[in-house]
């Protein structure tokens, strides 16, 4: 039986989106694509348009999000907060309640949420984004609990600083300071992939409320002014 798996925000070539529906087609899926952005199967804005009917989906994967509000707490606008969680967190529930209903009804649904590291972490300078990515989270661990007996799992995964289009785009100044800091380097958009494709497997259905944090070690701490001993 061939499931088919719909993935928001699939339209950035370079993107996680891209890498998640490479990978889910190879996987055997039959993906189907949202984003704001032309080239995928539904144009839209998740926050405001009314939705299409996607017919039956058997994979949500919530990727489709905003990153490029910054400010500090004290002096943030709140048309950029309203921003980020209308369309990180409210857009995403939005798509994920339409397809919830019909994988509660058969008893069988895969809810995979592209969540993040400042989720749990927090990120200077991005208040709506890392409290979007938060909700998540909530939102996440209560759907797990609420299907946990119909067949439907719902799992998150928390990207770190990815070698996405968006990531590598920026000057060449602020890539450098930032893989100054990082244990292994960008991650690659793959590495999300393989992280989604093993919760919407037909094998994870023993999986579900978890996050999976794909970061190359970046949260752990491994910044010690003897940290080269420690190597050895």
């Amino acid at each position: 039986m061939t499931r088919r798996a719909l993935v928001t925000g699939a339209g950035r070539e370079g993107g996680i989106g891209e890498a998640i529906v490479r990978r889910l087609t190879d996987d055997g899926f039959e993906v189907v694509t949202l984003d704001k952005e032309p080239g995928c199967t539904w144009q839209l804005d998740i926050a405001r348009d009314e939705l299409p009917d996607f017919g039956e989906i058997d994979v949500y994967v919530a990727n489709a999000a905003i990153t490029t509000l910054f400010g500090a707490a004290h002096t943030f606008s709140l048309e950029k907060w309203q921003l980020d969680l209308d369309i990180n967190l409210t857009g995403t529930f939005r798509v994920l309640q339409q397809c919830l209903a019909g994988m509660r009804e058969r008893r069988y649904g895969r809810i995979v949420v592209i969540s993040s590291t400042s989720g749990t972490q927090g990120m200077p300078a991005q208040v709506s984004y890392a409290t979007s990515k938060a909700g998540l989270i909530g939102m996440v661990k209560t759907v797990a609990a609420e299907n946990v007996r119909h067949g439907v799992t719902a799992n998150c995964v928390l990207p770190g600083m990815t070698a996405s289009s968006g990531i590598l785009g920026m000057p060449e100044e602020i890539k450098d300071a930032w893989l100054a800091s990082l244990p292994n380097g960008f991650v690659d958009p793959a590495d999300i992939a393989n992280g989604v494709a093993f919760f919407a497997s037909e094998t994870s259905g023993m999986v579900t409320g978890q996050l999976l944090t794909v970061d190359g070690g970046d949260e752990l701490n491994t910044r010690s002014v003897t940290s080269s001993v420690a190597r050895r």
